[in-house]
Parts: C-alpha cells; sequence; structure tokens
C-alpha cells in the first residue's frame, strides 16, 4: 500500500488532515503532512519530505500538493520517480478519494485522487425563481 502525503502552504495541510480525521477517522492516520511556511525554499520542503517519506516506511508515496508551480509542489516534483507519483491541485474530494483507495497501487491512485479532485468540482447554477421578474 502506497503512503499517502500532503504538501501545502501552511496551515493547509494540517486543516486538511483534519477534514480527513474527522470523516475517516480510521484512514486519516495513514496521511502524513507538511505545512509549508513562507521561508521555506523548494530544496528545504524536499528534505522535510524525504523525511516524511521515510519515517512511514512505504515503498511507494502519493504525494498531493495544492498549487501546481508553487514551493510545496516544487518540492515534491524533486521526489517524483518510479515508486512517487505527485498530484497538485488537492482538494476536499482528491483527499478522501485518496484515503478510501490508499491500498490500490501506485498508479491506480493516482488516478482516482486526479479523478476525485475533478470530479469534486462543480458549477452550480443560480436557480431562478419563476416569480421574479428580470
Amino acid at each position: 500500500m502506497p503512503g499517502l502525503l500532503l504538501i501545502a502552504h501552511a496551515p493547509l495541510a494540517s486543516a486538511m488532515k483534519a477534514v480527513a480525521e474527522h470523516t475517516f477517522p480510521n484512514c486519516a492516520p495513514q496521511l502524513a503532512v507538511l505545512d509549508v511556511s513562507p521561508e521555506m525554499s523548494a530544496e528545504e520542503v524536499e528534505v522535510a519530505a524525504r523525511a516524511l517519506l521515510a519515517g512511514a516506511g512505504h515503498e511507494e508515496a502519493l504525494v498531493l500538493t495544492d498549487v501546481f508551480g508553487a514551493t510545496p509542489c516544487n518540492g515534491a516534483l524533486r521526489l517524483q520517480g518510479p515508486h512517487v507519483r505527485v498530484v497538485s491541485g488537492v482538494n476536499v474530494p482528491m483527499l478522501w478519494r485518496s484515503l478510501c483507495y490508499a491500498n490500490e497501487p501506485l498508479e491506480d491512485l493516482a488516478e482516482r485522487a486526479s479523478q476525485g479532485g475533478v470530479r469534486g468540482i462543480v458549477l452550480n447554477e443560480i436557480p431562478v425563481n419563476p416569480c421574479s421578474k428580470p
């Protein structure tokens, strides 16, 4: 089973872990988080993330980040390889999907996470009151 690591601008990673603990208390302990402070460089993020992954003891890991091109993602991309996949644009549906399917192979889990994130974005239409005049 791949490990799960969430890297995001502080305090988003910790806040999302709290959401995971609220909704899936039995699954949330497998989620490691790294809150990236404003002064951290991509190199520092990489070092901290490698330590978290090593401490978790998983051979593979899915890393979720908040914004592609920002420091958390840039640090995470330094980890990417055959045993680490990075998916950016994390949202709650992506996180929940990752937790619920964490026992799947890494490639499948990365795809599920991505699809969960995309499907969780819905543009709701403004309801029209048939009695109101434009």
